[in-house]
């Protein structure tokens, strides 16, 4: 069907099953019907089931309708039953119809659990996206489906595409916007000019508005299409002055002899519209229908996602963004993993048990994120599973104080950008109170609430940014945030609330958010969040390193700390002595490796929550994947505490600065090993140019050429080709004499190439080398003895870092650590499960892979206190790995460490070294990794005591 066409089977769908359905006989035809309507050529052949018998403990219900494809599952009910009030169950529970959905979920096997769930009664269907948990439920009215029938789309789209909707509704305002921004920007005279961008970016905010407004009801439908229209585009210019300075004033001060099409305009204010030495360039032909005709007539701004356009308007228009790849912007599902935990969740539970009957103070805070996780209710003398017993005064009251709770919460993003977590907070805050004035309504459709309907304000939310523009369209998000949730509530009330004159809002600064005082916007703030800017040392401008110094000092912390560090200093010193709680987006490199312990020693805060490394995609033209972590924090600590990890959530006693359930327990670096072992080396560093290694491709013509450069070849092994079996030669020359040299004419060509680039060098350390061109930059081979080499970098996905016996021949790169003197016991001990643990919890990271550090994890590993004959079984078990690795000569150390593909003999060795190394420690085989870790966190700070002690001896 075209698009008028299913418009017009949607009409006739609706106006037939007006005033009509019953839930036992007409379920069917009703649904099939719409399915038809969306699309589906043969519903009932199988694309939708009904009446699926469902086991609830010891009854039977009946599952009304599931739509396998799209997994969604429908509870329907008969014409004029509430679709939010409790209904009572065969088994004596109360339930509403959603509550009733959901417990037939338990009975579904996990690849039926639905996606979506549709409640409806033949004149509403409420639509609850499972995978949203926090956000209030749909309402589409059957009397309205011909113009929202794309809001069922999901019924019989993919997930994906459902999804998508939204992203693509916003890029596609977005490319709008850039168009007319870019024939504009011909218009001006200067356009390089910074102030002619601000004005620019200030006009194109002001155009959106006025698209937006008129199709969202704020302004009369396609209002300010039809005023421009009027005119030529030789005096358009005059004609948008014209309606900027009327919609800047009050009615009363207006010109009373005003134009009628001005003087119908309403009053904006909010100061969107007050700066009168705007400057506007002449308008063209073209200009004026990109705006008329693209914006106005032929996009319907209304159904944008304000979270989602904010971060696109500012990326369409800001020249900085435009120039390093388009769009970017964090998703919907990435924001949620900050404020979900952070305070969302909990929210959400509180108004979830009110307006269902439940008692506040029994809900036990579970993260939504977890898919087990239940709402627990205690009982407490309320009897009936948590119901509440008092009288509907009592809980209106209850219901009223919740409300004024969140218009009270403050918030602050320090690094707010286009306003997009700030925008999703107030749109999931305003949900969250629009279910309670549905409760406070009773189903009777009146609002006896003294005072205002709606309380919760964008006033409550805070934000610095640096970039002036993005400060403006942050704004702009949030006052269409704020249309749309009036017109969500108006629906609830059946009644009108007032959208226009805008309250003056600054709560959103432009500055440099680590040179300002964060209270200075607002007494206290409930919570601070954010993504925060990822600048890596090496990366950081003058102005940003002077940022740091002023937080850190001038010391040896600022020449390893990322930039986002900044942020936390600065929330750690404004939190102490309250209860705000905090939650940073990071580079994961604040929880790994070097950093963590002089960072932390500075923040004096407790961790709430963290995610783990994860990857976080930039929503880009330029999709940049940085691996980050998410820290929750406060001053004193939250209980309960969750770690997020891999889609697992788990409870954790405490949550260390490492991101692992352990004591808080700072690690240092360590020049020398913490236990009686044999000293670990990194490997040699050439700074050759390349010159004094050969690629395997190039040895023949090497050896034919010059056969005596043969007495010099080694075989050469980074991580690389450790792991991957991957053949790489050196030339070793420490002992090479001049005669023999001057004997092999390629390697003394080789050897002037060295020379040559070493004395190109702008470092004057490398050039000094030149007068050693023979020998590598750093040479710290031990000879005449074989070593345990460890790659410095290895794939997370392993779950044991591969390691080795290398020959005494072989020569190794700085990218491998060797330690000589090693025996089967060290490295039965190194490649255990224990030492992975170890690893896992303090090394640095690669993007996800494990860094592996000699200061960091080798140095400063608690070795067990292994007795003989400890030491001789995992000496067998270590010998018992090395065996199994042989058995396939023909195999990578990737292909027999890939998880997919590991032998089995060479698992089960690897199972029963783990044993031997438990053991030796003491610990029992079914230990956790985290308990490991918190065990290897104690016996490190007794082992770190012990030392000091020794030395103040």
């Amino acid at each position: 069907m075209t698009p008028q066409e299913q418009k017009a089977a949607a009409k006739e769908f609706a106006d037939y099953w007006k005033g009509k359905g019953y839930e036992k006989g007409q379920t069917q035809p009703f649904w099939i019907g719409l399915l038809r309507v969306l699309g589906v050529e043969h519903p009932d052949q199988g694309y939708i089931e009904f009446e699926d018998r469902a086991h609830i403990d010891s009854a039977h219900g009946f599952i009304d309708g599931y739509i396998p494809a799209t997994r969604v599952l429908i509870e329907q009910k008969s014409l004029g039953r509430s679709l939010r009030a409790g209904i009572p169950q065969s088994d004596g529970s109360v339930l509403t119809p959603f509550q009733q959905a959901k417990r037939y979920c338990f009975d579904l096997p996990v690849s039926r659990h639905p996606r979506w769930v549709v409640t409806c009664n033949f004149e509403e269907l409420i639509v609850h996206d499972m995978e949203r948990p926090n956000a209030e439920p749909e309402s589409i009215l059957l009397a309205s489906l011909p113009d929202e029938l794309y809001r069922l789309s999901f019924l019989v789209a993919t997930e994906a595409d459902f999804i998508r909707r939204e992203e693509e509704i916003s890029k596609a305002a977005g490319d709008v916007v850039g168009r007319i921004y870019d024939a504009l920007l011909k218009q001006y005279r200067d356009p390089s000019n910074p102030a002619t961008l601000k004005s620019l970016n200030e006009l194109c905010v002001r155009l959106v508005f006025l698209f937006y407004a008129e199709d969202a009801g704020v302004f009369r439908h396609l209002q300010f299409r039809d005023y421009l229209k009027r005119f030529a585009a030789r005096d358009a210019r005059r004609a948008l002055l014209d309606l900027f300075r009327v919609l800047d004033t009050p009615p009363a001060e207006r010109d009373p002899y005003l134009d009628p099409d001005l003087a119908d305009f309403p009053y904006v204010n909010g100061g969107l519209f007050a700066n009168a030495a705007l400057e506007v360039p002449q308008l063209t032909d073209e200009i004026l229908s990109l705006i008329v005709k693209n914006g106005s007539e032929e996009f319907d701004w209304k159904d944008i996602s304000p979270t989602i356009f904010g971060a696109v308007f500012e990326s369409t228009l800001n020249p900085e963004t435009r120039r390093s790849g388009g769009m970017h912007y964090t998703s919907l599902a990435n924001i949620h993993k900050v404020i979900g935990p952070l305070f969302l969740d909990d929210l959400a539970r509180r108004v979830d048990a009110l307006c269902q009957g439940g008692n506040v103070a029994n809900v036990k805070v579970l993260p939504m994120a977890n898919a087990n996780a239940q709402l627990e209710t205690g009982n407490n003398g309320t009897g009936n599973n948590g119901k509440w017993q008092q009288s509907p005064q009592q809980r209106r009251k209850a219901l009223r104080a919740l409300q004024d709770e969140l218009a009270s919460l403050t918030f602050l993003d320090p690094a707010c950008g286009s306003g997009n977590f700030l925008t999703e907070t107030y749109v999931c805050l305003r949900r969250l109170e629009n279910r309670i004035i549905a409760a406070l309504q009773d189903g009777q459709g009146q609002f006896d609430l003294e005072g205002d309907a709606v309380k919760v304000s964008i006033r409550q939310f805070h934000g610095i940014e640096i970039n002036d523009f993005a400060v403006a369209v942050a704004k702009s998000a949030l006052w269409i945030a704020e249309s749309q949730m009036l017109n969500e509530t108006q629906s609830l009330l059946h009644r009108n609330i007032d959208f226009l004159p805008l309250k003056t809002y600054d709560g959103i600064v432009e500055g440099n958010a680590l040179r300002m005082d964060w209270s200075s916007l607002a007494p206290r703030f409930d919570y601070i969040m954010g993504n925060p800017p990822f600048v890596g040392y090496q990366y950081q401008n003058d102005e940003q390193k002077s940022d740091m110094a002023l937080l850190f000092g001038d010391g040896p912390l600022l020449k390893s700390i990322d930039y986002v560090c900044g942020w936390y200093k600065k929330a750690s010193d404004l939190i102490q002595g309250t209860d705000t709680r905090c939650a940073f987006v990071s580079t994961n490199s604040i929880s790994q490796g070097e950093q963590v312990a002089p960072l932390w020693k500075q923040l004096h805060a407790k961790i709430d929550f963290a995610y783990r490394t994860f990857r976080w995609d930039s929503e880009s033209n330029a999709k940049a994947h940085v691996h980050v972590v998410i820290i929750g924090f406060s001053a004193t600590g939250h209980e309960p505490k969750f770690i997020f990890d891999n889609e697992t959530v788990r409870l954790a006693k405490n949550i260390n600065p490492y991101l692992v359930d352990a004591p808080d327990i700072l690690v240092e670096n360590r020049s020398t090993p913490l236990c009686e072992v044999p000293p670990m080396r990194l490997g040699n560093m050439a700074k050759d140019g390349g010159n004094l290694i050969v690629e395997d491709a190039d040895l023949p013509d090497l050896l034919a050429k010059d056969p005596n450069a043969r007495a010099f070849i080694h075989p050469l092994l980074g991580a690389e080709e450790f792991i991957n079996r991957k053949k790489r030669w050196v030339l070793w020359l420490p002992h090479a004499t001049p005669a023999q040299l001057r004997q092999c004419p390629e390697v003394m060509k080789r050897i002037e190439a060295c020379r040559q680039m070493r004395l190109a060098s702008k470092a004057a350390s490398t050039r000094k080398l030149a007068e050693t061109p023979t020998l590598f930059a750093q040479c710290t081979q031990v000879e005449g003895k074989d070593y345990i080499l460890v790659p410095s970098v290895s794939s997370e996905r392993r779950r044991y870092v591969p390691m080795g016996f290398i020959d005494k021949n072989t020569i190794v790169t700085h990218l491998v650590f060797q330690i000589p003197e090693a025996t089967l016991y060290h490295f039965g001990v190194l490649t255990s499960n224990v030492h992975m643990a170890w690893m896992r919890a303090v090394c640095g990271r690669l993007k996800s892979d494990y860094r592996y550090g000699k200061e960091t994890v080798y140095n400063t590993f608690a070795w067990p206190d292994a007795t003989d004959e400890q030491k001789a079984r995992i000496e067998k078990t270590a010998q018992g790995i090395l065996d199994a690795r042989a058995e396939f000569p023909d195999s990578s150390l990737a292909d027999l460490y890939d998880e997919l593909t590991m032998p089995p003999d060479l698992r089960k060795a690897h199972q029963e070294n783990d044993r031997a190394v438990m053991a030796a420690y003491g610990f029992p085989t079914k230990m956790t990794e985290s308990e490991c870790v918190a065990e290897l966190f104690k016996r490190y700070r007794s082992l770190v005591a012990a030392t000091e002690k020794g030395k103040t001896k």
